[in-house]
């Protein structure tokens, strides 16, 4: 008798763990897919198709914006890296609202340090006060 009591306090308590531990991870799922559908920006996209380093303090970006609804502005982040991997300079560029939903742009990024890479960080369609071009 007093075996089964250990062991039903035992299978009880085994049980708690693993109904906490449940919750626990399909709740950080639910905050992470809740985190990603709030946060990313899914309407437009930038990707680099080619890079040169012009000096040892500035890096050329080519890169492509896709939106999903040309007629709305964007903003893209331009980066450059050293060779270390820390980001050594960055610029935001307006990209104005047309009709072609595919976009090619080239920008230069000052750097602090000697580039080895430039890359697009991010895009977003929450345009900055201070990137508006018409301000009305």
């Amino acid at each position: 008798l007093e075996f089964r009591r250990v062991l039903f306090r035992s299978q009880s308590r085994r049980r708690w763990f693993i109904a906490g531990s449940t919750f626990v991870v399909i709740a950080g799922v639910a905050l992470a897919v809740f985190a990603y559908f709030k946060y990313s920006d899914t309407d437009v996209k930038g990707e680099v198709t080619g890079y040169e380093v012009i000096d040892s303090q500035t890096v050329a970006v080519q890169f492509t914006v896709t939106r999903s609804d040309p007629s709305r502005p964007a903003a893209c982040v331009v980066r450059g890296r050293s060779l270390d991997g820390s980001e050594t300079g960055r610029r935001e560029i307006l990209i104005p609202p047309g009709k072609e939903s595919q976009i090619g742009f080239k920008t230069t990024v000052r750097t602090s340090q000697p580039p080895v890479i430039g890359e697009v960080f991010g895009c977003t369609t929450t345009i900055p006060a201070y990137l508006k071009a018409d301000k009305e």
